[in-house]
């Protein structure tokens, strides 16, 4: 009996402690839960210093508090102050053009907007500059400013599809800022550019990208009539630099805040970022300067109907041309109008022009190209390839007409 007692006892007792420890457990689970539903009294009303009843988000919930402080932060930096000091310059460009209603009614509607940059005020009058493809086919073109005045009505100065530049003017009186024309001879690849412009209409206007100057020496070729075969190469800056459609006629500018480029066009294929182009400045200057002044470009003339050698057969450069074979590309004197400066100085049909002034010319977009860097009474070397020898015949270029 004895021992049942006993094992009856540590029984009890073995008993007895589990009790106790699950009891002590399931109170301190209760009193926990107890403290928690407290907390949000006690917090509201202030038993519990240094903690805060609110978080960040607004939630009731228990987190540290402690001193706060507003911070702010004036951020200036060159870029900054570069386009503190054009953007307002940046106008949107609007092309108005007729149309006809779904009832056959003729009206007038915006064709399409871009952009344009403000360069010169006088005598009461604003001048602004942006692409010719801008406004072209325009009935009417109007101007948005920087102030908030908008479908201010614009005269078109001047305008040359060669080099896509047209001037604008406008009434001066609302015009607050006028852009600083800088350097573009002397830039830097890697240096950076800033685009402003109005991508994808008024709605966006001037809208700020940065990039830097991705290369000085690039050229473009000039299609006008779409056939194919360019009539011209123009210079263009490089940039990758933001520019989509809207910001054509815009600003590319420098970190001194000065006009470098004028944003004209980007190749926009899959796959393809980063490739936007602008017509340097000190070559359009000259342009402008022309359209202000002759509401047309000045410039000189040979005075030949050209064609590209690479464009008649291969058989045409034996018989009538006679070259030699070590002559693949050139402009060929397709016909020499008379009184004009070719024909006077002695070039002939079927000459294939080669050089000028030692330059090699491989097509017309290149003869132009260098015959428009000259001036009008300037005497060109001409080196040609006529029944087989080469020769040379001094040129004095005089102005090429309807311009």
């Amino acid at each position: 009996m004895s021992y049942y007692d006993e094992e009856h006892k540590d029984a009890r007792r073995t008993g007895g402690r589990g009790s106790t420890f699950f009891t002590a457990l399931i109170s301190a689970i209760i009193g926990g839960l107890i403290v928690l539903m407290m907390v949000p009294t006690l917090l509201k009303s202030g038993y519990l210093p240094g903690w805060s009843s609110q978080t960040p988000n607004g939630d009731n919930a228990a987190v540290p508090s402690g001193p706060t402080a507003n911070y702010s932060v004036n951020v200036d930096t060159a870029v900054t102050k570069a386009v503190q000091k054009v953007e307002n310059a940046v106008v949107g460009v609007i092309n108005i053009q007729s149309t006809q209603s779904f009832f056959g009614q003729a009206q007038e509607g915006e064709a399409g907007t871009g952009s344009g940059i403000v360069f010169r005020k006088a005598n009461g009058k604003a001048y602004i500059v942006t692409n010719n493809h801008v406004i072209e086919g325009a009935q009417r073109v109007q101007v948005s400013l920087a102030t908030g005045e908008k479908y201010i009505d614009a005269r078109v100065v001047g305008q040359d599809a060669l080099t896509d530049l047209a001037v604008l003017e406008i009434d001066g009186s609302k015009v607050t800022q006028v852009a600083e024309f800088g350097n573009s001879s002397t830039l830097k690849v890697g240096e950076p550019a800033i685009a402003i412009g109005n991508p994808l209409g008024l709605k966006f206007s001037r809208t700020v990208t940065e990039g830097i100057i991705s290369s000085t020496e690039r050229t473009m070729p000039v299609d006008l009539n779409g056939d194919g075969e360019p009539e011209y190469e123009t210079n263009v800056l490089q940039t990758d630099a933001a520019i989509n459609p809207g910001n054509s006629g815009g600003a590319l500018v420098n970190i001194a805040g000065q006009v470098i480029g004028i944003n004209s066009l980007k190749i926009s294929k899959a796959g393809v970022e980063g490739l936007g182009f602008a017509i340097p400045i000190d070559d359009a200057s000259k342009i402008i300067d022309d359209l202000i002044k002759y509401h047309t470009v000045q410039r000189p003339q040979l005075g030949i109907i050209p064609i590209d050698l690479q464009a008649v057969p291969t058989e045409a450069r034996k018989d009538p041309l006679k070259l030699p074979d070590s002559v693949d590309s050139g402009v060929i004197v397709k016909e020499t109008p008379a009184l004009l400066p070719a024909d006077k100085s002695g070039l002939k049909k079927y000459d294939v022009i080669v050089a000028l002034d030692g330059q090699k010319i491989e097509n017309q977009a290149q003869l132009r190209k260098y015959l428009f860097k000259k001036n009008i009474g300037d005497t060109v070397r001409v080196t040609v390839y006529r029944d087989g020898k080469q020769q040379t015949v001094n040129v004095v270029l005089s102005k090429q007409q309807n311009s």
